[in-house]
C-alpha cells in the first residue's frame, strides 16, 4: 500500500506524493509526486520525511507541543524535543533514545497532527533531548 509522504529537504525544497519502498536501512526510496514522473530521493538529502494523513494538511492548525501525562501512546516510548538546523522544533515520541542510527522514527505528541510519524535525518538536527510530559 502506498504511503502518503512529504519529503522536506535540508535545502528547503519540499516534495509531496506517495511511496511504496521507504526503508531507513536503504539510502534511497522512490516518490511519485502528485504530478510528474517518479523521483528517486536520497535520505541523506532530507531534513525529514513526514508520513501524513493528507497532502493538503491543515495550515491553520498548530500542533499542540505538549504530551498529556495519560496519553497511552507514551507507554514504552521516550518523549523527545528535536530542534532542526533550520530552527524548526518538534516534540515527539520515539522508542530509542538517544537515537543511534542516522535515521529514526518519531511520532508527534499531538494526536491530531496531520503528521502520523516522521522519519528524521539525524544529520539535520541541531539538538535533541528528552522532556518530561506535562
Amino acid at each position: 500500500m502506498a504511503q502518503t509522504v512529504v519529503a522536506r529537504y535540508q535545502d528547503g525544497r519540499v516534495l509531496k506524493g506517495a511511496s511504496l519502498d521507504i526503508d531507513p536501512a536503504k539510502s534511497t526510496f522512490h516518490l511519485r509526486p502528485e504530478q510528474g514522473p517518479t523521483v528517486e530521493v536520497k535520505l541523506a538529502d532530507l531534513k525529514a520525511l513526514f508520513f501524513v494523513r493528507s497532502l493538503a494538511g491543515s495550515p491553520a492548525y498548530d500542533d499542540v507541543p505538549t504530551l498529556a501525562a495519560d496519553d497511552p501512546r507514551a507507554r514504552g516510548s521516550v518523549p523527545i524535543r528535536l530542534k532542526f538546523k533550520d530552527g524548526e522544533v518538534m516534540m515527539g515520541l520515539t522508542f530509542h533514545f538517544p537515537p543511534n542510527r542516522p535515521y529514526f522514527y518519531v511520532t508527534p505528541v499531538d494526536p491530531k497532527s496531520n503528521n502520523i510519524r516522521v522519519l528524521v535525518n539525524r544529520a539535520a538536527l541541531a539538538e535533541f533531548s528528552q522532556f518530561t510530559p506535562a
